[in-house]
């Protein structure tokens, strides 16, 4: 089975021959990769530290709160009430798309690549987080009075950001070719 994998990326150019690596871009990509998933490691521990300790929610100002939301579901708590069987093919889901989107990475340019990129930063920090605790913690609560939008965290952060720029390439790319 591995034999027949190896051969379908080498097929489609997925594995590269070690002459034509760029080394210097490997380094740049693992270092920004660890220190991304770094910052969004400490941004929850410190979150569920704090919550262990104190259980309140914390006020930053007129629109901001950090409050913690264990997130069994998708994104921004969407489908998070259907049982362990639907969590455990959500997570299923999740690393097809994180299989998907190193392909994706692998085979694309510039800002698409970074956009991807991100992406993968961000969905790889929330996977860890299903593994781990079996739900993603979510804690930055952005609200205009009563009105609150979804909890989430730095992760999907990063994944929002990938996905804007991704659909800015595309809508520019799509307008220079009319």
């Amino acid at each position: 089975m591995v034999v027949q994998i190896v051969a379908l990326m080498q097929k489609n150019k997925i594995l590269f021959s070690l002459n034509n690596l760029n080394y210097k871009k490997i380094i740049y990509y693992l270092v920004t990769a660890g220190l991304l998933f770094y910052f969004d490691r400490l941004t929850k521990n410190l979150i569920i530290d704090y919550f262990e300790m104190n259980n309140s929610d914390v006020k930053i100002n007129s629109f901001l709160n950090f409050t913690l939301n264990w997130n069994t579901g998708i994104g921004f708590g969407l489908l998070a009430d259907f049982g362990i069987l639907f969590y455990n093919l959500v997570t299923i889901l999740i690393v097809t798309v994180l299989i998907i989107l190193i392909y994706l990475f692998i085979k694309s340019e510039k800002l698409e690549k970074i956009s991807f990129f991100i992406i993968l930063v961000g969905a790889a920090g929330n996977l860890f987080d299903r593994m781990k605790y079996r739900s993603v913690p979510d804690f930055i609560d952005l609200h205009i009075n009563s009105f609150h939008w979804y909890t989430f965290n730095l992760a999907d952060v990063y994944i929002s950001i990938g996905i804007v720029l991704l659909l800015t390439i595309n809508f520019l790319n799509f307008k220079n070719e009319k």
